[in-house]
């Protein structure tokens, strides 16, 4: 359990394929080009860890890591946007770093719409840098693709010994 500056209870809580409908409303109203019930349900199969930002019974945000030899591989970060701008996201990846370095990684991975401003502003105040460019990895829609940039955070740097994060496949 965690209480945030707004003075509201949130907890992560394991995705479990019972919770994908509720995960697919927030996907579709959040992206053009939404991850599909098989991303999801492919994802958890394999044994990513998926979890879910609760605040009672509703879902804040939910992200999807995938962990790798000394690293974490973060394959979906969703607020769900009634909660985007409120900090949810930046709680959410320090979760992901503090149990990233729990599991030994060095470095945290991600991918982001090269046109997603916002998502990478909130990334490099994380302290991700960019790394590099994959040309046409998304799909944007008759055709098209779009570029992603590859971001990472050295995940050296201990975390306070009061921190603990528990995130389960």
């Amino acid at each position: 359990m965690s209480i945030t500056p707004e003075g509201i209870e949130v907890r992560l809580e394991v995705m479990t394929p019972d919770h994908l409908n509720e995960v697919l409303k927030i996907e579709q109203h959040t992206y053009p080009h939404p991850w599909s019930r098989g991303n999801f349900a492919d994802a958890l199969r394999a044994g990513y860890p998926g979890q879910l930002l609760m605040a009672g019974d509703e879902i804040l945000g939910y992200m999807v890591a995938m962990r790798g030899f000394e690293e974490v591989h973060l394959l979906n970060i969703t607020v769900a946007p009634a909660y985007q701008g409120q900090g949810w996201g930046r709680l959410m990846l320090e979760a992901l770093a503090i149990w990233s370095r729990g599991q030994g990684a060095n470095t945290l991975w991600l991918e982001v719409r090269q046109s997603n401003a916002r998502a990478i502003r909130v990334y490099e105040a994380h302290g991700f840098h960019r790394v590099g460019l994959r040309r046409g990895y998304y799909p944007n829609g008759h055709g098209q693709r779009e570029d992603a940039v590859v971001m990472s955070l050295q995940l050296s740097a201990s975390p306070s010994k009061s921190a603990s994060v528990t995130i389960t496949p």
